[in-house]
């Protein structure tokens, strides 16, 4: 769904306009209900995706010896449901050694267990594991598009209105990413890309806070072999897809260009489809036999309803089209770290 092409007022680069709707004192990311309250996630969908979450937190504190304190930090927060639902799912002998830490521009929000930390910035030693779940998609970038001179143009938006206007040409840093990540040069007049330095940036400096364990950026992407042509800058409110207007009433998000991100990190990594990454980490969805019903109505009902949920988390055309970025810092998880 792109913006909308009529008159405009005022017109700024779409990475400005962003930062403002989503991160000013009154953007949309600082007030109301947060997150949950205008968008359905994988934290949000089932406990399952916390289950699978758990269970690669177990496998990395088993690869680091079980220290201590194990740190798991969440980037973009949100109002820290994933957190919470970890700490309370945890075994106790590992819950006692969990420092979790959320990391949000938002106030606190009351009724937060007080065992999670909370700052707008995440802390600079990291041992255990990092978390970004739909994160990086709203981390601003500026977008560009082909005039009819074949000239790749940074895009202007009017803050109040979304409507669009094509500015100067976009320069040299922009342009560097492009040639190596999303090039544009011998494409018609109409093509877009976004450009994604700032998310790689963003990206390389989360992961080199950790200084062993994991870095885990769970978004909606794409890869060089497959950039959509006209972009993906899309808005979301009460549920529902909206025209993209930077006005600070709705999400602006745009699919991550992961493997441009992930080169950025310098750390081994590996990419994977939520499904595949979810079935590695034990979420089949495989219906229970009918014939439990009989024997065990209760269990049959409850497996059902885990099928039901581990379908909607792994369904390509759904959740299950996020991508999975893992890096591994200073420890060896090989033949560990999904299965």
């Amino acid at each position: 769904m792109g913006p909308p092409r009529v008159t405009w007022v005022t017109a700024v680069g779409w990475r400005d306009a962003m930062g403002s709707a989503l991160y000013d004192a009154d953007g949309f990311f600082r007030t109301g209900a947060g997150p949950g309250g205008h968008f359905r996630t994988s934290v949000h969908a089932s406990p399952l995706f916390t289950q699978a979450v758990l269970r690669l937190l177990i496998r990395l504190d088993a690869a680091l010896g079980a220290p201590a304190r194990l740190d798991i930090v969440d980037i973009g927060a949100g109002r820290g449901e994933l957190l919470t639902a970890l700490l309370a799912a945890a075994p106790p002998a590992l819950a006692e050694r969990l420092r979790p830490t959320a990391v949000e521009l938002a106030a606190r929000p009351a009724g937060l267990p007080p065992g999670i930390g909370w700052r707008a910035e995440p802390p600079h030693r990291v041992t255990g594991l990092l978390l970004a779940t739909e994160w990086l998609d709203n981390v601003p970038l500026e977008a560009a598009e082909v005039d009819d001179a074949g000239t790749a143009r940074r895009v202007q938006v009017d803050p109040d209105t979304g409507a669009e206007r094509l500015g100067p040409p976009v320069d040299v840093a922009d342009a560097f990413w492009l040639a190596r990540w999303w090039p544009l040069d011998g494409r018609p007049a109409g093509a877009r890309a976004e450009i994604g330095w700032t998310r790689d940036a963003a990206w390389a400096d989360a992961v080199a806070t950790v200084d062993r364990g994991c870095a885990l950026a769970v978004d909606y992407g794409h890869l060089r072999a497959e950039r959509p042509y006209a972009g993906t800058i899309t808005g979301y409110r009460d549920g529902r897809q909206v025209p993209p207007v930077p006005d600070g009433s709705c999400d602006i998000t745009a699919h991550v260009a992961l493997d441009a991100a992930a080169a950025a990190a310098g750390t081994p990594y590996l990419i994977a489809s939520q499904r595949d990454a979810l079935r590695a980490l034990g979420v089949r969805g495989a219906r229970p036999p009918l014939a439990r019903a009989g024997t065990d109505p209760a269990g049959y009902l409850r497996a059902l309803a885990d099928a039901s949920a581990a379908a909607e988390l792994t369904d390509p055309a759904g959740l299950g089209g996020h991508w999975w970025l893992l890096h591994t810092v200073g420890v060896d998880m090989r033949g560990t770290m999904l299965g």
